[in-house]
């Protein structure tokens, strides 16, 4: 048996992950939407042997922190803008050749059809390299975009998300593997025999005929989720593969992992069936002081607007414009709504941090982990998680680009190499190969077959 290795995620937007990462003196915020830059990014991850480049989306301008609540013309923030991400990964799998493309799409603001039609279409043209990120939509401002005069409640999103995957399987299992023929001697391009219709008719949607793409490389692209709630956690026992989370603790991190690996059974999965990657922000140098210099860099760059913008959103939308910023962090004025916001408090508490200091902490990854100091002492954490039922691999947030990238890939892959934690070449071509994780069977056939055997 192989032995168990860490698997990677590079969650690389074109600026930073750093609320103040694109003002770093290296960064290049002015490609943040050049194609050559981003295709740079992606062959440095390949080149760092990295299973997929992950990105998240929205379907709003995200102006949470990306202007002054004190003058409107002003703009601070590089995350109000970006690439759709199906498109520019169809783009970068033209010149790459492993890693593979976890793209986000929102089951709440789009349609099974149309979405099974997009990975579908990226499996193909990547051979096999697809992953589809599922998310509800958190952000309210969405609903306006959409003709929705109110945003849906967590609840009905969950439930719509659970029905919308069942439909999109469903969809992806349209054509049987070897149903396209090309026998040109008898002029049939495909078996009819092997083409099957969903015929879907649920509580949210309606879809009856069969996808016109064939089925995917990988019988279904890589499904991707990042719920950390309870409705959250139980989508991802019943359908994810690899499950994006957030913990800051070895013990929290053990706690989530065991809990959702332990609803698997009953839908029938494996505990290998779902890969655990917790996020992780890091700063590496030769030297500790180095990569505490670099961290504290960033921070001293972090616009206040900016960082109350960011904090706010992340602690339930909360008001902090009237509280001095080196003012204890109000954990009493304010009600706990969400898994997110519940680790602001619970940071905020076990460190008594100020508003400023609290909104430096969180800067660099959002509440995911972060990781300051040499190759040795980062890779010494991370293989602690990865050996004590913590976690499968990490999806990595670099706070800069191409800069934090860089480091990583020449300060922690050698590390983890000359462990023996981690790959020194691609294992298989395919996403699922890479990652360990087995083909998905044709639902119709196993029908078929189940048919078969009981008559």
């Amino acid at each position: 048996m192989a032995k168990r290795q860490i698997k990677l995620g590079a969650f690389i937007p074109t600026t930073s992950q750093h609320a103040a990462g694109w003002r770093h003196p290296e960064s290049r915020p002015q490609d943040h939407l050049s194609i050559d830059y981003a295709i740079e990014l992606a062959k440095t991850a390949e080149r760092g042997l990295f299973d997929a480049y992950f990105l998240a989306d929205g379907l709003a301008v995200n102006w949470s922190h990306g202007a002054s609540k004190h003058n409107k013309k002003v703009g601070y923030s590089d995350k109000v803008v970006g690439f759709e991400p199906v498109t520019l990964f169809a783009a970068i799998s033209a010149v790459t050749q492993n890693i593979g493309f976890i793209a986000t799409a929102s089951t709440t603001y789009e349609e099974p059809y149309l979405l099974a039609r997009k990975y579908a279409s990226l499996d193909h043209i990547s051979k096999g390299r697809a992953a589809w990120n599922v998310v509800t939509t958190i952000s309210a401002e969405t609903a306006r975009n959409f003709g929705f005069s109110a945003h849906p409640d967590a609840k009905v999103r969950y439930e719509r998300a659970d029905e919308f995957i069942e439909v999109v399987q469903k969809l992806w299992d349209s054509w049987e593997d070897d149903a396209f023929l090309y026998d040109k001697e008898n002029g049939h391009f495909f078996d009819a025999s092997k083409q099957h219709e969903p015929l879907h008719s649920g509580k949210y949607f309606n879809v009856q005929g069969a996808l016109n793409v064939p089925r995917p490389p990988q019988g279904y692209p890589v499904i991707v989720q990042a719920g950390q709630s309870e409705d959250g956690r139980e989508l991802a026992a019943k359908y994810a593969e690899v499950i994006f989370t957030a913990q800051q603790s070895l013990s929290d991190a053990q706690a989530f992992y065991r809990d959702v690996k332990g609803r698997l059974a009953k839908y029938g999965r494996h505990p290998d069936d779902l890969k655990v990657m917790p996020g992780v922000s890091v700063f590496v140098a030769k030297t500790e002081q180095e990569a505490k210099e670099k961290y504290e860099l960033l921070n001293r760059l972090i616009h206040p607007d900016v960082g109350l913008g960011l904090l706010s959103g992340l602690a339930g939308d909360i008001d902090l414009s009237n509280y001095d910023l080196d003012a204890p962090f109000p954990l009493e004025d304010i009600e706990i709504k969400s898994s997110r916001q519940q680790m602001m408090f619970e940071i905020a508490a076990k460190h008594h941090f100020s508003i400023r200091q609290l909104y430096e902490y969180i800067a660099s990854a959002r509440g995911h982990w972060t990781l300051i100091g040499t190759p040795e002492q980062v890779v010494d954490q991370l293989q602690e998680w990865f050996e004590n039922e913590a976690a499968d691999g990490f999806n990595v947030l670099p706070p800069t680009t191409p800069a934090g990238l860089n480091d990583f890939v020449d300060f922690i892959v050698p590390e983890l190499q000359r462990r023996g934690l981690f790959r020194t070449e691609y294992e298989g071509t395919t996403l699922r190969e890479n990652l360990g994780l087995k083909r998905p069977e044709n639902q119709y056939v196993i029908t078929q077959q189940n048919t078969a055997v009981a008559s």
